[in-house]
């Protein structure tokens, strides 16, 4: 296989070269790559930025994580912020720190999984940078979205009574995780080993290649649904459900068999002898929303597929409360995944 030197393009060049085949699809973008800035204009549309930083080693292991998956990821998680505040991303600006052990090709893998997200979810690169790293891969990518005034959902108007749901399942990319450091163990005891995957392909696509749920965020529009809270699940249930009772002044109570999980979740687990509910509670990764709808909206939920009901908001001096199958309550903790642990 061709390996192009990154230093053979310089600077620029590798930028042009990174960024060419990108389109503009979005009226508020003006100007996109090629200027010392992009130019957006959004006129009466309310502006979201958010940013994600990912660090080889502490984020990804390229071991078992293909160039062009972790593209495609690193731009997925940052539109999933965006549709978690009932927004629509609309630009991105990427930039990355790289060691010469990458070559130019390998950037075009990892640039092929952004365009592949972008096109899908219909988003514009606008601009980034690039630097030389000594310890690895190292991306940051900021996404601008727009959002409606009055149709904005932050973390802090959950109300008591109101219903906790959430979409998708939960537990199946922190279990593909699971599944492909036990890979890597073996791998690496045995280099000839081949990776043991069959029946997984599931849970390994929700850890290396998730969606944002932006069909979620064009159904509750359609059902006249404005949530009251909302965040995308990406450092488990808990400890999301964590920062909307706090930022709610509520306290919670969650049904452990209203938790939606996947077969393919259940049977990594048993395998691994983990709990499939703790894995759903802490995992994290899923990307899936959380939100709470108002009592009112009961029959538009209830009949809406992909969304579960899993509990409702409570007064805050009764706490967060998972009430388990045999109706014990057990005190939800925050133990999410933190980088910086």
């Amino acid at each position: 296989m061709q390996r192009t030197e990154i230093s053979a393009y310089g600077e620029f060049g590798l930028i042009n070269h990174l960024t060419e085949k990108f389109k503009i699809e979005n009226s508020s973008t003006l100007k996109g790559v090629g200027d010392d800035a992009a130019v957006l204009n959004y006129e009466n549309k309310k502006v979201l930025v958010t940013t994600d930083l990912l660090l080889e080693g502490i984020h990804f292991d390229l071991v078992y994580v293909p160039l062009m998956h972790l593209g495609y990821k690193a731009a997925v998680v940052n539109f999933s912020d965006i549709y978690a505040m009932n927004g629509t991303p609309k630009q991105i600006t990427v930039s990355i720190g790289v060691s010469k052990r990458f070559s130019v090709e390998d950037l075009d893998q990892f640039y092929d999984g952004i365009k592949l997200a972008c096109e899908k979810y219909g988003v514009d690169l606008i601009g980034g940078d690039t630097s030389a790293s000594l310890t690895g891969l190292a991306i940051s990518i900021t996404c601008i979205g727009e959002g409606e005034e009055g149709k904005i959902v932050y973390r802090n108007g959950a109300k008591q009574t109101d219903l906790i749901c959430v979409t998708g399942d939960l537990g199946s990319a922190y279990m593909g995780l699971q599944l492909l450091e036990r890979e890597k163990i073996v791998f690496g005891a045995n280099d000839e080993a081949q990776p043991d995957f069959e029946g997984r392909d599931y849970i390994l696509q929700k850890q290396l290649k998730p969606e944002a749920r932006k069909d979620i965020i064009e159904l509750l529009n359609q059902k006249g649904i404005v949530p009251t809270s909302m965040m995308d699940i990406s450092d488990g249930l808990s400890s999301e459900l964590m920062h909307i009772c706090t930022q709610s002044n509520t306290g919670c109570r969650v049904y452990e068999d209203k938790i939606p999980i996947n077969y393919q979740a259940v049977v990594m687990a048993e395998e691994l002898n983990m709990s499939i509910v703790m894995a759903a509670l802490n995992g994290g990764e899923d990307y899936e929303l959380l939100f709470t709808v108002s009592l009112e909206d009961y029959d538009k939920i209830a009949t809406t597929e992909g969304i579960a009901i899993v509990g409702h908001m409570t007064k805050p001096e009764l706490g967060l409360q998972l009430v388990g199958r045999e109706g014990e309550e057990i005190e939800l903790q925050a133990q999410g995944w933190n980088s910086l642990g």
